[in-house]
């Protein structure tokens, strides 16, 4: 189980779009964690701006959608809702709600090591604990603890989301 399996999951229940982060990394980015080599706050920039632009185009779209990535930091979350701007229209921003899938190493190591076809090598994982800032219940978000399995992930996402619209 993965975050882009959840993300299908309730992506498919709900009837939003979902959007893997994943797939707006750059050439540079991707080659780089490939070969084993965590990307810095200036590797994450570019790529967390044009996630940005996805969110900013769906919520004036009126629409609900599911955007992928691991956020790691809270300057992370903060680009991914004010771009370079630093700040924004604060009703706007309550239409976003980060759902933090907290694990522990172990878990997460066994599950990177079991998928097949993604280009982040599990050696790197030790580095994105150690980036971690999770988020505060100031930045709008929910901790879903991953040890349940996808279907009881989703729907306490979904328990979280339907109580704040």
């Amino acid at each position: 189980m993965t975050m882009t399996t959840v993300g299908s999951f309730l992506s498919e229940k709900l009837g939003w779009t979902m959007y893997e982060g994943d797939d707006y990394h750059p050439k540079e980015n991707i080659e780089k964690m490939a070969s084993g080599a965590p990307l810095t706050d200036q590797d994450r920039t570019p790529w967390l701006l044009l996630l940005h632009d996805i969110i900013q185009r769906e919520m004036a779209a009126g629409t609900n959608a599911i955007l992928l990535c691991s956020a790691l930091k809270k300057l992370y979350r903060q680009l991914l809702l004010f771009g370079r701007g630093g700040s924004c229209e604060r009703d706007a921003l309550e239409g976003v709600v980060f759902a933090y899938l907290h694990g522990s190493f172990q878990l997460i190591q066994a599950r990177m090591q079991a998928r097949t076809g993604h280009f982040m090598s599990p050696s790197l994982l030790q580095s994105q604990f150690d980036a971690l800032e999770p988020p505060s219940p100031a930045e709008n978000a929910i901790t879903v603890d991953i040890q349940n399995g996808t279907p009881e992930i989703a729907a306490e996402i979904e328990l979280a989301l339907s109580a704040r619209m």
